[in-house]
């Protein structure tokens, strides 16, 4: 499958090298250099092309992503049982993007995204129950059952936002008041590229750009919106050049290395006051746009297989893992088997909690203490006092 510029997107194993030897210390960190063709850039220079890691990190980043596909895969499954209602959108396949900018960013940055948002959910801090658990409509969710699947929030996480393109703005002003407040943190704002289009997504680049404020806008290019492949909807295809005077790079983001290195440069870039960047992560989904979306109408079954068996991000990392020398093919299974124990506990903790009580569910509304004293109901005269 061409990546948007008419390059391929790789395995990590095909390009990473250490520099020198890989040391034998869990802990010690050593420099891996990504390959020339993880990072476009535009009005900037690229980024070092030089990561510094740990053994334990590639562990950890390893853990993470088979972690994400399992809890995805389960909500597939619970969707197809009829346990999960409404719309889903998995990330299947998107893994390293997630937990690849986790993994570079601070806990007080802010993240604003689309309505694919559960596995940073969890990268920022949320549980795989508290998720599932939202996906079910309980009490445990992280929602408290009320919001869904686009609706979920965490701790400098503001959602999961249902409405094409316009968290793209809310990412600006979360910026704004970065900025105004005078803090040292970034706002790592979120869209696909069938939102690239919206008019909004432009006003927010050109305040953002207007008052130099530390937002990092990324364009999670999948290569599809819904149905719609970006070469059909959209002329220009590059999406970090979008931003006309705003500077971007285009990362191959099926290598979660990449993801972290590129994450690593626009956070240093926008908080040291030189304004947005723009982010495009070049990606795939595996399954449909939701699950209502069979995802083979648009695009044909090898295209898919083929994406997953030359570009997947697991498998990816889980070869050079194997090619440093730093676990064993049966320790990776040992983590394969830990993380399907994980989740599947997690999933039936979530299924067995209880439903959300009756008389709770016209709260949450506002935050406490700012809403009125009623809600209005379907009907005139219908309200319902708090």
């Amino acid at each position: 499958m061409p990546m948007a510029g008419a390059r391929q997107l790789h395995l990590l194993a095909d390009n990473a090298n250490p520099e020198g030897t890989v040391p034998e210390s869990m802990q010690e960190p050593f420099t891996i250099n990504l390959g020339d063709e993880s990072f476009h850039s535009y009005r900037i220079d690229l980024p070092s092309h030089n990561l510094t890691v740990t053994k334990e990190e590639l562990i950890r980043l390893y853990s993470e992503m088979v972690k994400m596909r399992r809890m995805e895969m389960a909500a597939d499954q619970s969707y197809k049982h009829k346990l999960i209602r409404g719309f889903c959108h998995l990330a299947i396949g998107q893994e390293a993007v997630a937990v690849g900018m986790e993994s570079a960013m601070k806990s007080d940055d802010n993240v604003i995204t689309a309505y694919r948002c559960h596995t940073f959910v969890v990268q920022r801090g949320g549980t795989i129950r508290g998720l599932m658990a939202e996906l079910y409509g309980r009490e445990l969710g992280h929602s408290k059952g009320k919001g869904g699947s686009m609706h979920i929030y965490q701790p400098n996480f503001f959602g999961g936002n249902g409405i094409v393109g316009a968290q793209v703005p809310l990412g600006a002003g979360l910026a704004f008041a970065q900025k105004y407040n005078k803090s040292d943190h970034a706002t790592f704002t979120l869209y696909g590229d069938g939102a690239s289009n919206q008019g909004q997504v432009f006003e927010a680049f050109n305040m953002a750009k207007l008052w130099n404020l530390p937002c990092v806008f990324i364009c999670e290019n999948n290569k599809y919106g819904m149905g719609t492949s970006a070469e059909r909807s959209s002329m220009n295809t590059e999406f970090y050049k979008r931003g006309d005077v705003i500077p971007g790079i285009q990362v191959n983001a099926m290598d979660v290395l990449a993801v972290k290195r590129a994450t690593e440069f626009t956070r240093e870039y926008t908080v040291s006051g030189k304004g947005p960047i723009l982010m495009e992560l070049v990606t795939y989904r595996y399954g449909g746009h939701s699950l209502s979306d069979p995802g083979t109408t648009y695009r044909t079954r090898e295209e898919i297989q083929k994406m997953r068996s030359s570009s997947d991000s697991i498998q990816g990392l889980k070869t050079q893992i194997l090619r440093w020398g730093i676990l064993e093919e049966s320790e990776l299974k040992k983590i394969d088997k830990a993380a399907k124990e994980e989740v599947d506990k997690e999933v039936e903790i979530a299924k067995a909690a209880e439903l959300p009580k009756d008389d709770e569910i016209f709260l949450d509304v506002y935050q406490k203490g700012t809403g009125p004293s009623f809600l209005r109901g379907r009907e005139r005269g219908e309200n319902f006092y708090l």
